[in-house]
C-alpha cells in the first residue's frame, strides 16, 4: 500500500462516526480525486484494507480510501473518480455512543412526517442497534430553546441562518458547543444544495467528488441524490458506474414512484443492453404482472428510437410486438417507428407496409419521407414523388429526398411517362428549391422528347445553379450544337474544353459519325436519412451528388424520330406506321402518342395493330399495368394475346420479386409457365425465390436444370443454394 492511501482523514465534518461510511472496501486497483480545497489521493489499496462486512452498513456506497484531504501537491496527480468508485455497500455502525434524539422529536412534535421517516433511516445507518421509540414525543423535551430555534430553522431549509446562529451563539456564549449531530446533518445538507446545483449546471465531475466526500447523503431517504450522481456517472462516460447506481436504487430503495422514474431517467442515459440489465431487477406485482407495465410502450419506442440510430442494433421481438399492437390499433407514430426500424435494416417491404399505414391515418413528413425512400430503394420514383410532394418542403431532409425522386424519375431510360400536370408541378418545385440535379435531367428528358429550347434553357438554368456541373454543361453543348448555335457552343467549348474532353469534342465530325452512347450515371441518387435518425455509420448520397451524365440520342436519331412523327401526321395507317418507326428508334414514349392515334382507325385490322404496339410500348416503358389495359383496347391475334400475356406476366413476376414477394413471384411465373416456354433468366429467378423463401431443395433442382444450359447466372444461383443449405445444416 502506498503512503498516500493509508493517509486518514481529518475534516470539520468527518468524526468518528462518519467514518465509517468512507471505509476501503473495493480490493481493484483504483484511484479518487475530490474536488474539494486540496487534493485527496487514493492509490491502489490492498486485499484486508477494508472493513468487515459487521462494520459496514447497506445504506451507503464504497468509497476507496480513507485520506487527508489536505496533502502536498507533491502527491501524483491521480485520475478523475472512476465509476468504481462508488458501489452499494453498509457502512460504519457507532452503537457504544450515545443516540442524539432530540431532530426525531422535534419533527414528531411538527408532525413533520417526511422529514421524521428520514431522520429515522438516518439513525438506523449510523446505529444499528438503535431502535426508534414507538412514540418519538416521549422522547424528552430539549430544555435548550436556542437549539429548538436550530432545529426549526434547519427544519426550513435556512441552512444559512442555522450557521448564523451557531456563530453568534459561539461568540455570546463561552463554553457552549453545538452538537455534533447538528453540525454533520448541516454539512450534509449544505453539500446536498452544492450537488444539487452543480447537477443544474452540468458540473458532473463536481456532483461525482462531493458525493463521494458525503456518503451519508446516498441512501434511499434522499433518491434524487442518487439520481443525480447516477446522471453524472452518465454524462462522463461512465456507463458501467452509471448502472450500478440506477441497479443500487432498484436493489434497494421499495418506494414504488421512485422506482419507475428510476427506470425512465436510466432509460435517457444508458444504451439498451444495459437498460435490459437494469430491467432485469423488476419486481413482480401482486396481481402477477410486472411493476414497469405501465411504461412498457413508451421505453419500447424509445428503444426504437435508440435502434433507428445504430443499425447494427437488434432489439427483442416482444418490444417490436408492443409497437405493432399499438401501431394497428391506430398510432401512427408507433406505426413510423416501425417503418424505420425495417427501413434501417433492408425490410423494404415491411418498411413499405408501416410507412403507408402511418400515413394514410395521419399524414405527416416523416412517414412520407419514410415511404418516398421506400419506393426509391424498389425504384418507384413516380410513387415517391407523389408520395413526398405534399411534404416537400417540411425540412431539409424532405427536400433532399424530394429531389432524389425526381432526378431519378426523370433520368429513366426510356424516358417515363409523365402527365402534364406531373410535370409542372415537378417544375415548379426545381425552380422553388433550385436543385440542380433534377434541372439536369429537365434538360435529358427534354431532349429525349425532342424539344431542343426547353432543353436548352435546363441545362442553363442547372449551370446558373451549380456552374461545375459538366454534365449539364455537356448537354447543353450538344443542344446548342443540335441547334446549330456555332457562336454559342464555341463560347461554351472555350470555358470547358479544358476540363472536358467529350465537351471539345461536340460538333466535330468525329464525334456525329454515330449515334452517340448513353454515359452512365457515376452513382444512383441513394436514399436520404433524417438527421435525426441517420447512423453516424451511414454513407448516403445526397441528389446534388447523383447527377446522370446521360445524354440523348445523336442529332441523326433526333432528326429520324422528327421523320417518323411526319410520317403519322393526321392519318391513322400513317401514325400506325410512325409508332413501328418509333419503336425502331427505341422511343416508346413518342411511339405509345402515335399508337393511340391509330387507334381511332375504323379498320379493324389497324386498330389490332396499334393496340399490340401499345402494348409492346408501354411494356418497354415498365407501365405493366397500362400495357395489360392497352391489350384489352381491341381484338388481339391469338398469337399476339399470348405473347403480350407472357411478356405481362415476367414482367410482373419480376417485380414481385424485386418487391420481396417471392411467393407471388413463383404464382406469376406458374401462370406464365402455363402458356409459354421458361425462358432460362425465369427459371434463374423462380431458383433464387425458392432460395429467398428456405425452399433449398427446390431451389437446387431449378438452378441445376437452368445451369446445364450453360447459363452462368444459374451456377452462381447453384453455388448460393448450396451455401445456404450447409448453413442451415450446420445449424440444424
Amino acid at each position: 500500500m502506498t503512503a498516500s492511501a493509508s493517509v486518514r482523514l481529518r475534516h470539520p465534518m468527518i468524526n468518528a462516526r462518519t467514518r465509517g461510511f468512507l471505509t476501503a472496501s473495493l480490493l481493484a486497483a483504483l484511484s479518487l480525486t475530490i474536488a474539494m480545497p486540496g487534493t485527496l489521493q487514493a492509490q491502489e489499496l490492498e486485499p484486508g484494507a477494508a472493513g468487515s462486512a459487521e462494520d459496514l452498513h447497506e445504506g451507503g456506497f464504497r468509497l476507496l480510501a480513507e485520506a487527508d484531504l489536505s496533502l502536498p501537491q507533491t502527491v501524483a496527480q491521480a485520475a478523475p473518480p472512476s465509476p468504481a468508485q462508488i458501489s452499494p455497500v453498509p457502512q460504519a455502525a457507532a452503537a457504544t455512543e450515545d443516540v442524539d434524539e432530540s431532530a426525531l422529536r422535534y419533527f414528531a412534535a411538527r408532525g413533520d412526517t417526511a422529514r421524521l421517516e428520514a431522520e429515522i433511516s438516518r439513525l438506523k445507518a449510523l446505529y444499528p442497534n438503535w431502535r426508534p421509540p414507538a412514540d418519538p414525543l416521549t422522547v424528552p423535551a430539549n430544555p435548550d430553546r436556542q437549539m429548538e430555534t436550530l432545529w426549526r430553522l434547519y427544519s426550513e431549509g435556512r441552512y444559512g441562518d442555522v450557521r448564523k446562529a451557531i456563530n453568534d451563539r459561539l461568540a455570546a456564549e463561552q463554553g457552549w458547543t453545538p452538537p455534533e449531530d447538528m453540525l454533520e446533518r448541516l454539512a450534509a445538507a449544505e453539500t446536498r444544495l452544492a450537488i444539487i446545483d452543480a447537477s443544474d449546471k452540468g458540473r458532473f465531475e463536481e456532483v461525482i467528488a462531493k458525493a463521494a466526500a458525503t456518503p451519508s447523503l446516498l441512501n434511499c431517504s434522499d433518491v434524487d441524490v442518487l439520481w443525480r450522481l447516477a446522471e453524472a456517472f452518465g454524462r462522463t462516460g461512465r456507463t458501467q458506474r452509471s448502472l450500478d447506481a440506477y441497479g443500487y436504487i432498484l436493489k434497494t430503495c421499495q418506494a414504488a414512484p421512485e422506482r419507475i422514474a428510476t427506470v425512465q431517467k436510466a432509460s435517457a442515459l444508458l444504451p439498451y443492453p444495459a437498460m435490459m440489465q437494469l430491467l432485469a431487477l423488476e419486481k413482480p406485482a401482486a396481481s402477477g404482472a410486472r411493476e414497469f407495465d405501465g411504461i412498457r410502450d413508451d421505453l419500447a419506442r424509445h428503444f426504437a428510437a435508440e435502434a433507428n440510430k445504430d443499425q447494427a442494433l437488434t432489439l427483442d421481438p416482444l418490444w417490436l410486438e408492443r409497437l405493432r399492437v399499438s401501431a394497428e390499433g391506430g398510432n401512427s407514430n408507433d406505426a413510423t417507428l416501425l417503418g424505420w426500424y425495417a427501413f434501417r435494416r433492408s425490410q423494404y417491404a415491411d418498411a413499405e407496409r408501416w410507412f403507408r399505414l402511418a400515413n394514410d391515418r395521419k399524414p405527416q413528413a416523416d412517414p412520407a419521407q419514410g415511404l418516398a425512400l421506400t419506393l426509391i430503394e424498389r425504384k418507384a420514383f413516380d410513387q415517391a414523388e407523389d408520395a413526398l410532394y405534399r411534404f416537400r418542403d417540411a425540412n431539409e431532409d424532405s427536400r433532399k429526398t424530394y429531389f432524389a425522386a425526381t432526378a431519378n424519375l426523370l433520368a429513366q431510360d426510356p424516358p417515363a411517362l409523365l402527365s402534364p400536370e406531373v410535370l409542372t408541378r415537378i417544375s415548379r418545385a426545381v425552380m422553388a428549391g433550385r436543385d440542380a440535379a433534377s434541372a439536369q435531367q429537365f434538360g435529358w428528358y427534354a431532349r429525349a422528347l425532342n424539344q431542343g429550347e426547353a432543353a436548352r434553357r435546363w441545362f442553363q438554368t442547372a449551370l446558373s445553379w451549380k456552374a461545375d456541373d459538366e454534365p449539364s454543361a455537356y448537354g447543353l453543348a450538344l443542344t446548342l450544337d443540335q441547334q446549330k448555335n456555332a457562336a454559342a457552343l464555341a463560347a461554351l467549348k472555350g470555358q470547358w474544353a479544358d476540363r472536358s474532353p467529350r465537351i471539345a469534342e461536340v460538333g466535330l465530325a468525329s464525334a456525329t459519325t454515330a449515334p452517340e452512347q448513353p454515359a452512365k450515371p457515376a452513382r444512383m441518387p441513394a436514399a436520404q436519412t433524417p438527421a435525426s435518425q441517420r447512423p453516424a455509420s451511414s454513407a448516403t448520397a445526397s441528389p446534388g451528388d447523383a447527377a446522370f451524365s446521360k445524354p440523348a440520342a445523336s442529332p441523326a436519331a433526333a432528326s429520324g424520330s422528327g421523320a417518323c412523327a411526319a410520317q403519322g401526321a393526321g392519318f391513322p395507317a400513317l401514325s400506325l406506321s410512325a409508332g413501328w418507326c418509333l419503336m425502331r428508334l427505341n422511343r416508346p414514349l413518342e411511339a405509345a402518342s402515335a399508337f393511340e392515334q391509330a387507334l381511332q382507325s375504323r379498320q379493324s385490322q389497324e386498330r389490332s395493330d396499334a393496340a399490340y404496339g401499345l402494348s409492346l410500348a408501354y411494356l418497354r416503358l415498365g407501365l405493366t399495368g397500362k400495357a395489360a389495359v392497352a391489350a384489352t383496347r381491341a381484338p388481339l391475334a391469338p398469337a399476339r394475346a399470348m405473347e403480350l400475356q407472357a411478356s405481362i406476366l415476367s414482367d410482373r413476376a419480376i417485380a414481385a420479386y424485386n418487391a420481396k414477394l417471392y411467393k407471388n413471384a413463383l404464382l406469376l411465373l406458374d401462370q406464365r409457365a402455363a402458356i409459354a416456354p421458361e425462358r432460362t433468366d425465369l427459371m434463374v429467378l423462380r431458383g433464387y425465390s425458392y432460395l429467398s423463401l428456405k425452399m433449398y431443395g427446390d431451389a437446387m433442382r431449378i438452378f441445376e436444370a437452368a445451369a446445364a444450359t450453360g447459363n452462368t447466372d444459374a451456377r452462381r444461383g447453384l453455388n448460393d443454394a448450396r451455401q445456404a443449405m450447409n448453413e442451415w445444416a450446420g445449424i440444424r
